[in-house]
């Protein structure tokens, strides 16, 4: 009963300043866009058909949460985020080429593995507290960088990507008092802005001109 009717952390959000935590599972994968030469091949013995499969992931980091105003926060959340994305590449009747020493025997499922560090900046609008929870909305950007790659097979890993990314970010959360932190499920879904292909010459690389990134993660983080 006592946590039902008492508001715990009071004077929480008069600190201008608050330091956490955070560990999120995530899910990410490829939006593709398909090159000329993937069109042109659609009917030849070199054709191909390329989808982005959703693969788990999960990030890591800290928060700092800065107040701006009564409703409106400004937050920092550095971290480091564990990815892998597929694309799957279907043969149309597809043969190897003679003349091409780099057109493989037989066409698989491509990786592009991961380390990534992230540097968000989000502005946080959140309601009235009631009692001991109080809903949320975040926004803002977050640039990346490719601190290492993770390649586990040759074969599997014959598309590369660009070290540096930018995406749009936006979410809806809950903050839930406790008598000595604060916990925040947080839902949000991250939209990248910048192409990441980078060209090869194979058979996989060539059916594409497009690779941007697109994640939903859940955080849950502790303040």
């Amino acid at each position: 009963m006592k946590s039902i009717t008492v508001n715990n952390l009071p004077g929480y959000d008069d600190r201008w300043f608050h330091p956490g935590f955070y560990i999120a599972p995530h899910s990410t994968r490829f939006q593709v866009e398909q090159s000329p030469a993937y069109i042109q091949n659609l009917n030849t013995s070199r054709g191909l058909t390329v989808n982005a499969l959703s693969s788990a992931g999960f990030s890591v980091g800290f928060v700092g949460d800065v107040r701006l105003a009564d409703y409106f926060n400004l937050r920092f959340a550095p971290g480091v985020s564990f990815i892998t994305r597929q694309l799957e590449f279907k043969p149309l009747g597809y043969t190897p080429d003679p003349t091409n020493t780099n057109a493989p025997a037989e066409i698989i499922t491509q990786e592009v593995g991961a380390t990534q560090a992230d540097f968000p900046l989000l502005l946080k609008f959140h309601s009235e507290r009631r009692r001991n929870t109080r809903m949320y909305v975040v926004g803002g950007v977050k640039p990346s960088v490719n601190v290492g790659n993770r390649r586990k097979d040759e074969v599997k890993n014959l598309i590369t990507t660009a070290n540096t990314d930018v995406a749009i970010e936006y979410g809806v959360g809950l903050d839930l008092f406790y008598p000595f932190f604060k916990f925040a499920p947080e839902l949000r879904f991250s939209h990248g802005l910048k192409n990441l292909y980078q060209a090869e010459n194979n058979i996989y690389s060539n059916s594409l001109q497009g690779l941007r990134s697109n994640t939903v993660t859940l955080y849950l983080t502790f303040e």
